[in-house]
C-alpha cells in the first residue's frame, strides 16, 4: 500500500507539519464528524512511508516537531460543550515509539498552539480552564513556557497544573486550511518521477 492510501485510510488530513532535515511528515486526520483524533507519521524521501498512526483521545490541534531532539510535540482538546476546555499535552518519541501525556490533571488544558522556541523551551497557548461567566475565553489564552533541559527523558504526568498558569492575552483561534494540508502531505508522500537519461 502506497503512503498516499495509508493516509487516506487515516482520514481527511486537517493539518501537516513536515519537518525536511529528518524527512519527517506528521498529519493529523479527522473523521466524518470533522474530530482529528488520528496522527500519521510519515517518512518522505524517495520512498515515502508510514511510519506509525497514533489514535488520540481528544481532537489535535498542533503540532510541532522538536528542534534536534526525537520527539513530536501534540497539542489536543477541545470545548467539552458545557463549561470546560479540557486537554493534553502529549510527547510522541520518533524512535521509541512513546506517547507520554505531560498534564498531571486528567482535565488538562486545551493546548491551541505549541511551538518549540529552542531545544528546552516549548512556548503554548492554552485556553481558559472554562468559561463560566467568562464569554472572552473563547478568544483569548494564556500564555505559558515550559522549560526542560532534556525532553526525551521527561515523565509522563510530571507537569503539574500551577506550571500552566501564564498572562492571558486576546488570541483569536487559528483556522487550519485543510487544502493546504492536503496538498503537503499530496506532494511530500508521492515518490518522485523516475528520471529518463
Amino acid at each position: 500500500m502506497s503512503a498516499v492510501s495509508e493516509l487516506a485510510a487515516l482520514g481527511e488530513p486537517v493539518l501537516a507539519v513536515a519537518d525536511p532535515a529528518r524527512h519527517l511528515l506528521a498529519v493529523a486526520c479527522a473523521n466524518k464528524y470533522g474530530e482529528a483524533l488520528k496522527l500519521g507519521l510519515f517518512e518522505t524521501g524517495d520512498r515515502p512511508r508510514m511510519l506509525r498512526r497514533i489514535k488520540c483521545e481528544q481532537h489535535i490541534n498542533t503540532l510541532a516537531f522538536h528542534p534536534s531532539s526525537p520527539l513530536l510535540a501534540v497539542g489536543l482538546g477541545d470545548y467539552d460543550g458545557g463549561y470546560h476546555f479540557m486537554g493534553q499535552l502529549l510527547l510522541v518519541g520518533l524512535e521509541d515509539k512513546s506517547k507520554r501525556p505531560m498534564f498531571a490533571e486528567s482535565w488538562g488544558r486545551q493546548v491551541i498552539t505549541a511551538e518549540w522556541l529552542d531545544e528546552t523551551r516549548l512556548r503554548m497557548h492554552l485556553a481558559p480552564y472554562d468559561d463560566d461567566k467568562d464569554d472572552d475565553a473563547h478568544h483569548e489564552a494564556h500564555v505559558v513556557v515550559l522549560d526542560r533541559p532534556d525532553w526525551t527523558t521527561a515523565l509522563s504526568r510530571s507537569i503539574p497544573d500551577k506550571r500552566l498558569q501564564g498572562p492571558r492575552i486576546p488570541f483569536p483561534r487559528p483556522a487550519h486550511d485543510p487544502s493546504a494540508a492536503r496538498q503537503l502531505a499530496t506532494r511530500l508522500l508521492t515518490p518522485p518521477s523516475p528520471r529518463h537519461h
